[in-house]
């Protein structure tokens, strides 16, 4: 079986996420970060490159607004990553809407994108799913991204039942879920992490509701 070659992507960890209304919920957000600076580290160990991205709105925004403290990579990720690292800036959810990343992972033989960061609920989940239909295979860490508590006119749901959904969600079919410490062994043994498909999800979850 041929070794994945992987491409870290480290995605919005920006200050947005630590402090007002995008504060990350589930998991702490600081267990988060510690844990995508592990991550990081453990890629420039082995030579597997980094993606650092950051979202950003236009001038009047209420978030995101490129040069404002809240648009700032957190300083922890600034001092892990190298200064050699991609560095991308979206203005979609995807890290693939309207950037080079897809062909730049082309460029550099890349087949498989590990995601790290923010949020669970939207820019990760909208990364997994478009990278099926690039031809990319997808990884998550569950441990190194997070949720946000979300109420609207459909209904409300904590940040922990979100992200903790998410993650069956992403298991059953876009993405390798792991810890980063699953991953972490992963990388160095050049060794595929374990995914399930949607049957299979399907007929375990049927047996769980029917028990």
């Amino acid at each position: 079986m041929t070794a994945p070659r992987r491409a870290l992507i480290v995605v919005d960890i920006q200050q947005e996420y630590f402090e007002g209304p995008l504060e990350i919920q589930y998991p702490p957000r600081e267990e988060s970060l510690a844990n995508t600076v592990k991550a990081i580290s453990v890629a420039r160990e082995n030579d597997v490159p980094v993606v650092v991205v950051q979202h950003q709105m236009p001038e009047g925004a209420p978030v995101f607004v490129e040069g404002s403290k809240g648009w700032s990579l957190h300083p922890d990720i600034e001092a892990g990553v190298d200064p050699a690292s991609k560095r991308v800036h979206k203005v979609y959810g995807s890290v693939f809407a309207g950037t080079d990343v897809a062909e730049w992972l082309r460029e550099n033989n890349i087949d498989t994108i590990t995601i790290a960061g923010f949020m669970t609920n939207n820019c990760d989940l909208a990364t997994a799913v478009e990278a099926e239909g690039l031809g990319f295979a997808a990884e998550i860490l569950s441990d190194a991204s997070g949720a946000i508590h979300l109420a609207n006119e459909a209904g409300n749901v904590s940040a922990e039942t979100l992200h903790s959904t998410l993650m069956v969600l992403l298991q059953s079919n876009f993405a390798a879920v792991a810890t980063t410490s699953q991953w972490s062994d992963a990388v160095r043994g050049e060794t595929e992490l374990p995914k399930s498909n949607l049957v299979v999800s399907a007929m375990e979850g049927r047996s769980v509701a029917v028990g």
